[in-house]
């Protein structure tokens, strides 16, 4: 079996992976807060972890992985926009739900196992809170339950290395009357007139953010599972609080054996926001709403972001984006012409990719194998690993496959009349109709490769068969 070795945010160091359960790897990863669509950066730890959960699947069967993401409905962003367009949250909630399914989906990104809201789950966070009033780490104050820190003093600030001493001196952190130390952090809040609540012993309320993640991933995984990943921004205070709750609720578990964190997104060597215009959604990406104002394939986003390791920043850009497209139409070009894809999918993944994922997923090396995949002879491997790589599904492949195979016969007849009116040029020194045709071709992205006898025509990115209709 391949050893899978990953860099454990909380040793500071890689090491080999060994799952609790091998018949049971079970792996968490915190969601959106549905409230939007979501902008390029939500977009990366969804693909890393994609990845990761197909590398899981692999080795150790797709019935012995169990991957849990969660949906954040009940938030202050989704009360201000409920405020802000008069729409009820549930109906806020559950469109923007689904267009995060959607737009991941169209970056290969497989559903997980498990995709619970955290609506679903207030009964259980309600208890976890009363438990950790019990045992001494949560206090009530004023309609609010609070996290004593003070009561986990030793161990919090492990993940994100700061003593509490240290996070209070530089904190911006609200120091509320009913805080008894700074850094206690809400489990439980009052619901204001008009916001959504439920009851519970300490008053109409909602939860705080950071106990929905423990409370569903004790009840889906148990009280230790083996990989918990998210954004390096989310190291702390989301990470860190995870785990004090988490490991004070139930202290004979580990939570997390694993923690992972991908590092945040740039766009063209600066920070994405909206004050320096960068800032843009997967979907304005897709749709040829972002930078170039041309659509953006799910596939030609999923390459780009796999082509830079996961804890290094990945600097977007419209060169990489270009040449990801071009990259892309050249693995199509290679198996339409030398590869059968049904045939191809009975192969394994290769060995050399999936042992450069196995050292803590390195997507870059895998991308560099795929490179590598340029002869004739390689047209179905390249396809069984574009697939494996979720770059395209199987069914996307056939059919970019097969729509690239009718391009170049449809353009058969276009060659041969191109070469017909050559010849005629030659002898009538007129070569305005063959300059017409060209212009055509070139308007319809084919390429023109003239050799002293022949006319051949290939299909290149964005072909575009209606503009030949212009050729008749």
């Amino acid at each position: 079996m391949t050893t899978i070795t990953l860099y454990n945010t909380a040793t500071r160091a890689k090491a080999p992976f060994a799952p609790i359960d091998p018949q049971d790897v079970r792996m968490y990863v915190c969601g959106p807060t549905v409230y939007d669509r979501a902008h390029l950066g939500n977009a990366r730890p969804v693909v890393v972890f994609d990845v990761l959960y197909r590398l899981l699947r692999h080795v150790y069967g797709a019935d012995h992985v169990t991957y849990v993401r969660n949906f954040t409905d009940v938030d202050d962003k989704i009360i201000k926009r409920a405020d802000e367009t008069g729409q009820p949250i549930d109906k806020i909630t559950a469109e923007t739900t689904q267009w995060f399914l959607d737009d991941m989906g169209e970056l290969g990104a497989l559903q997980p196992d498990h995709m619970p809201r955290a609506t679903q789950y207030i009964p259980q966070m309600v208890a976890m809170i009363k438990d950790l009033i019990a045992k001494g780490h949560a206090y009530a104050a004023e309609g609010h339950v609070l996290f004593a820190v003070d009561s986990w003093r030793e161990h919090y600030g492990a993940l994100s290395g700061r003593s509490v001493d240290d996070m209070i001196a530089g904190a911006r952190v609200e120091v509320a009357p009913y805080k008894r130390n700074p850094m206690d952090f809400v489990l439980w809040k009052p619901a204001l007139e008009g916001e959504p609540g439920w009851d519970s012993p300490w008053g109409r309320g909602r939860p705080g953010w950071h106990i929905e993640c423990s409370a569903m991933s004790y009840e889906l995984l148990g009280e230790s599972f083996d990989i918990h990943g998210g954004g390096n921004d989310l190291m702390f205070p989301h990470h860190e609080n995870e785990i004090a709750q988490s490991c004070c609720a139930h202290p004979k578990g580990d939570f997390a054996r694993v923690w992972m964190h991908n590092e945040m997104l740039q766009v063209e060597g600066k920070k994405m926001s909206k004050s320096l215009g960068n800032f843009f959604t997967v979907r304005d990406l897709l749709d040829g709403r972002g930078p170039g104002g041309k659509p953006v394939p799910g596939e030609v986003i999923r390459f780009v972001f796999l082509s830079t390791h996961y804890r290094k920043p990945m600097d977007w850009t419209a060169e990489k984006s270009v040449d990801a497209q071009s990259r892309l139409h050249g693995f199509i070009e290679l198996i339409a012409m030398y590869g059968d894809v049904i045939e191809a999918m009975k192969l394994s993944p290769e060995p050399a990719i999936v042992d450069v994922l196995a050292d803590d997923l390195n997507t870059h090396a895998a991308i560099e194998c795929l490179l590598k995949m340029n002869s004739s002879a390689d047209a179905n491997r390249l396809a069984r690993n574009l697939v494996f790589l979720g770059l395209f599904s199987e069914e996307c492949l056939e059919l970019k496959v097969t729509n690239y195979r009718q391009g170049v016969e449809s353009l058969k007849d276009v060659a041969a009349r191109l070469q017909s009116e050559r010849v005629k040029a030659k002898e009538t020194k007129d070569f305005s109709e063959v300059d017409r045709m060209k212009h055509i071709l070139t308007l319809a992205n084919v390429s023109v490769r003239m050799s002293k006898d022949d006319v051949t025509l290939r299909p290149e990115m964005d072909f575009d068969p209606a503009k030949l209709e212009a050729l008749k």
